[in-house]
């Protein structure tokens, strides 16, 4: 089994960063896709950005592209989002998700994901 921690939430003003870590323990080697999700009070669990050990490639939701940058480091079974240029529109739940059997379910569904870590909060105030 995977467990993830997520981290590095907090209030951050209009315009700032802020950096969130999702560290993997476990059998982090069946791990090939993890994700990051976001949840704000009364709405659906949003798709962020994804990246994927299968062709190394990243994906980012057309709401973040471009403010939004996801990296990896293997040798802390870490991934990043780092977040810049934050709006108000961004403050929600962050959890990060990973993948771990195979499914045809595409990264930006939620039901793609068999583990999650626990939610880190981020607040953008205006």
């Amino acid at each position: 089994q995977v467990q993830l921690i997520d981290t590095g939430g907090g209030l951050v003003q209009a315009g700032g960063s802020l950096r969130l870590s999702c560290t993997a323990s476990g059998r982090t080697g069946s791990t090939y896709i993890m994700a990051w999700f976001r949840q704000a009070p009364g709405k659906e669990r949003e798709f962020v950005g994804a990246f994927t050990w299968i062709g190394l490639s990243t994906y980012y939701s057309e709401t973040v592209k471009g403010r939004f940058t996801i990296s990896t480091d293997n040798a802390k079974n870490t991934l990043y989002l780092q977040m810049d240029n934050l709006k108000p529109e961004d403050t929600a739940v962050y959890f990060c998700a990973a993948r771990t059997e195979y499914t045809t379910v595409q990264v930006r569904y939620p039901s793609g994901y068999g583990v999650w870590g626990q939610g880190t909060q981020v607040t953008v105030s205006s």
